[in-house]
């Protein structure tokens, strides 16, 4: 049996579900997970994360994007601003993390993309070996392709894929599909999905899922149903003192964000439309539901994961929340062959990898 500790970047649903995911695979193998670090900002952490990890969790302030007044774009030269400024706070979070490390004494440690985790194996040289997990190392693989003119964005996110993973061991690239080989030590595996994902029987009732990671949206959600109140749209949000449910209208439903209630949701949407997350658009391929991705503005990481499960066969790329698009979409694709079947290799890989850097000498 082998020790695994966790360090997630809290500001995004998919890092935290991945986390919840791992962990069930770990202890089905026989193996720990003794605590989980979530690095957090503003954004509250959904109540479902605290019920499904089953280890200790401990919260410390990481750096995260800051975006305009609309809660809508990333502001890129705010964000670096701002984060500098909190540098001095940020050094001295990384003493917390090294008690942690020191009181729990894993085999591993595990980063979901958390810049401080990697800088922190920068200053301290830790000799505890370092596994990362994300989407953001499968752009890194030779032959990715990225969205044109965008080579200041690119450069960004190459920077800080290159310090969450400092001094990493080993990099697990999560894929929508193996399009790409292994390089180095960057071995690409299938999306870490939850055992009730994949055990879910999909279903189509007349309504689109919805789903925005930056409230700001709910605006252009709002504006288009306006001019089509026909189309049933059962949205999710995390906005700040929302009620459980508000109903617009009949056929316009917001729900505070709830992962039972997401996920039979999506069991039972007709299409979903998306901030271009990785692991909801990984949800909805799982289920075989068309996917309108359509990027959070600044945030170029998004658009490589739009671009990307658009070329997997997820669905279609967007720079609007035209939800017309993706009805005609479905229109001309009725049948979505989203095959689940890599999804269904992630537990074998995993547990080798992570088992062989652990075990064999």
């Amino acid at each position: 049996m082998a020790k695994f500790l966790f360090v997630v970047q809290g500001e995004g649903r998919g890092h935290l579900t991945q986390a919840i995911s791992l962990q069930a695979i770990l202890q089905n193998a026989g193996h720990q997970v003794v605590a989980v670090l979530v690095g957090k900002s503003t954004r509250e952490i959904p109540s479902f994360f605290q019920e499904k990890i089953k280890a200790p969790i401990h919260y410390f302030e990481s750096p995260n994007f800051v975006k305009d007044k609309q809660n809508k774009s990333i502001l890129l030269s705010k964000t670096i601003l701002f984060n500098l400024k909190k540098s001095p706070d940020f050094i001295k979070n990384l003493k917390i993390l090294n008690q942690y490390y020191t009181d729990y004494q894993p085999d591993v440690i595990i980063n979901f993309y958390d810049l401080l985790a990697g800088i922190y194996n920068m200053l301290y040289k830790s000799k505890i070996p370092m596994v990362v997990v994300g989407h953001q190392y499968f752009l890194e693989l030779p032959g990715f392709e990225f969205p044109e003119n965008r080579k200041l964005e690119r450069l960004l996110l190459k920077i800080n894929s290159s310090l969450t993973s400092w001094g990493a061991k080993l990099k697990l690239a999560l894929s929508f599909a193996p399009y790409l080989k292994n390089y180095g030590n960057t071995v690409v595996v299938p999306p870490l999905l939850r055992e009730e994902v994949l055990k879910l029987t999909p279903e189509k009732q007349d309504f689109i899922l919805v789903y925005v990671n930056n409230d700001g949206y709910a605006e252009d959600i709002i504006a288009w149903h306006k001019k089509n109140p026909e189309t049933k749209l059962e949205c999710f949000w995390d906005r700040k003192g929302a009620a459980e449910m508000e109903e617009f209208t009949q056929n316009l439903i917001f729900h505070k964000i709830n992962d039972v209630k997401f996920l039979e949701k999506m069991r039972t949407c007709k299409a979903f439309v998306s901030t271009a997350g990785f692991e909801s658009v990984c949800e909805a391929m799982a289920l075989t539901k068309p996917v309108m991705m359509r990027p959070v503005d600044g945030q170029f990481e998004q658009m490589c994961n739009a671009m990307d499960a658009q070329k997997a066969g997820a669905g279609i790329y967007s720079e609007d929340f035209n939800i017309t698009k993706l009805i005609d979409y479905i229109q001309h694709n009725p049948k979505i062959d989203n095959t689940n079947s890599w999804f269904l290799q992630t537990a074998t890989i995993v547990v080798n990898q992570l088992e062989k850097l652990i075990f064999v000498k």
